[in-house]
């Protein structure tokens, strides 16, 4: 699937963790997830996590279509998500989409590792349960 997620139910925070290799398709695939976990779980917050990314097969055209559309996480503007993207190229991608998407969601942001995700979301010991 190239993507998982998890929740942590004290904190309310959705996780996503990609892996493999990624492309246009399969982040769309992926979008249209966010919405349905974010709705599930009642999220207050998300990190999605790229760090076991392969490969980023995405043009920078897609991620600037992707900003402009509806925010997969309702309440983009009091739900705060954090992209965890450590690889310098896709860290970049990662930035055209914050900058991009900045009016819709304002607390968007981009961090390298999940320890500055985890403090960006004053979150210091999270337990993350798989989601089927």
């Amino acid at each position: 699937m190239g993507y998982r997620f998890e929740f942590d139910p004290v904190n309310k925070i959705l996780l996503l963790r990609l892996d493999g290799r990624q492309t246009e398709e399969s982040l769309a695939a992926c979008y249209r997830a966010i919405r349905e976990y974010s709705t599930a779980t009642d999220a207050n917050a998300g990190i999605w996590d790229f760090s076991s990314i392969t490969e980023f097969a995405v043009s920078g055209e897609f991620i600037r279509q992707l900003a402009r559309q509806e925010p997969a996480m309702p309440d983009a503007t009091r739900r705060p998500r954090i992209l965890v993207i450590p690889r310098t190229a896709v860290f970049g991608l990662g930035r055209m989409f914050q900058i991009a998407g900045e009016h819709s969601r304002p607390l968007l942001q981009v961090v390298r590792t999940m320890d500055e995700a985890f403090a960006a979301l004053g979150v210091q010991s999270p337990h993350f349960e798989a989601l089927a």
